[in-house]
């Protein structure tokens, strides 16, 4: 469920009509609904219901300062991959006991920054990142809670490209090698091997490698127990999906239905639990919204050109992702949709967020909205072909406020400089 509906025929953000956002802000803009964010954090939390849980909201999905506060002030603590997110993260206010900090590679200077500044917890992804961690915190002088992130060979069938958990995956340590791994780490100084995280993916639809994943993770924390080891936390990462096709006969589990899964798998172990949702919260709380530049017609296809890029919005040409499209304004003339592309300014092919989609008839200065563009839309995007990073708009109830504004061409090039023996 999202808060983007049709008034009278224009679509509105909450309360807001879309148009309204246009003309004070130009296209194309992001525009997230805070009623929409508050109402996904609180679904998955009601999830968790009877859990000792902390939902940690994973930064890089949307690393706007605006939502991020939004979260933290429902309770959420973040999720972090960067020494930069980390940064971003204390600065909208989170408490740091409830920051957790992934990555395959965290270099010297990040780990300094989250043991200088007392965050919860450091997912570790390998041996060198263990005794590099442990040579840091004991140059500081203190503990860290670790925990070693287990790759547990399990395909949670989404795309190749954000597929985490398979043994020819980057990411974790291999679960079958987990066990000498936590012996080690118990005899090294500054650390303290108490948790097990596992993520295995994003956008997953089917339950079944989740189950398969907290299972390996709650018999891992019964064997080390065995073995006389303390286990008293469980990061299980996040990568729930979302609907992104709404005609779709197969939609993705429920949140309550993943929470049962959480029961049944590790909710007997007495552990304190640790979530990492991002495109479950964000990804219906924000839409892109652009501009018809104007319309072109070939001898076999039909282009609607817009004014959003796949600098803006690179999911579909990285991951040959559909977001669904509705226009702004409600066409009431009856006209029969027409097969088009939809495509931008970009100078390569793949700058196409749609082949042949059937869309009601527009026109040059149409307003188009690409929905459910809230998670991994604004914090994937570039500025190529010198293009400007494009606003973000939060709204909330009858206001909306720009949150991060569209930089001049002058503030993009205050960066860059000519070398002396070119000025």
């Amino acid at each position: 469920m999202h808060h983007f509906a049709y008034r009278n025929g224009i679509l509105n953000a909450e309360q807001v009509p879309i148009p309204q956002i246009a003309d004070a802000v130009g296209t194309p803009f992001y525009c997230y609904s805070t009623a929409t964010l508050a109402r996904h954090y609180k679904v998955f939390a009601e999830a968790l219901s009877g859990l000792d849980a902390t939902i940690c909201f994973a930064v890089k999905s949307n690393a706007n300062l605006a939502v991020i506060r939004t979260l933290v002030n429902l309770g959420a603590g973040c999720d972090v991959v960067s020494g930069g997110e980390l940064r971003l993260a204390l600065k909208a206010g989170v408490d740091p006991s409830k920051i957790v900090f992934s990555g395959v590679g965290k270099t010297v200077e990040e780990l300094q920054l989250a043991v200088s500044t007392g965050i919860g917890q450091v997912n570790v992804e390998s041996e060198a990142e263990l005794e590099m961690l442990s040579r840091v915190a004991t140059a500081a002088n203190t503990t860290i809670r670790v925990a070693l992130r287990v790759n547990p060979d399990v395909d949670s069938g989404g795309h190749d490209k954000i597929t985490t958990g398979r043994k020819e995956d980057k990411f974790g340590i291999e679960w079958t090698l987990a066990p000498q791994m936590y012996r080690k780490a118990n005899k090294l100084p500054g650390l303290k091997a108490t948790a097990i995280a596992v993520h295995i993916g994003s956008q997953i639809t089917n339950l079944d490698p989740f189950e398969a994943a907290f299972t390996r993770v709650r018999d891992l924390a019964l064997m080390l127990r065995n073995e006389g080891m303390t286990i008293d936390h469980l990061d299980l990462g996040g990568g729930l999906g979302v609907p992104y096709d709404h005609a779709s006969n197969s939609p993705p589990p429920l949140p309550a239905a993943y929470g049962e899964v959480v029961r049944r798998t590790v909710g007997t172990l007495g552990c304190k639990l640790a979530f990492e949702p991002g495109r479950l919260i964000v990804a219906n709380a924000g839409i892109l919204v652009a501009r018809v530049v104007l319309i072109k017609e070939g001898t076999t296809r039909r282009f609607t050109v817009v004014d959003a890029a796949m600098n803006d919005l690179v999911r579909p040409a990285m991951y040959g992702a559909l977001h669904e499209m509705l226009p702004v304004c409600e066409h009431r003339d009856g006209g029969d949709p027409l097969p088009t592309d939809v495509v931008g300014p970009v100078c390569e092919t793949s700058d196409r967020f749609a082949q042949g989609a059937d869309l009601p008839p527009l026109a040059a200065d149409d307003l188009i909205a690409f929905m459910t563009a809230g998670a991994y839309g604004a914090s994937m995007s570039s500025t190529y072909n010198a293009r400007a990073l494009v606003p973000e708009v939060l709204v909330d109830g009858d206001k909306f406020a720009v949150v991060r504004r569209r930089p001049s061409f002058d503030e993009m090039m205050a960066l860059e400089q000519l070398p002396v023996w070119l000025d």
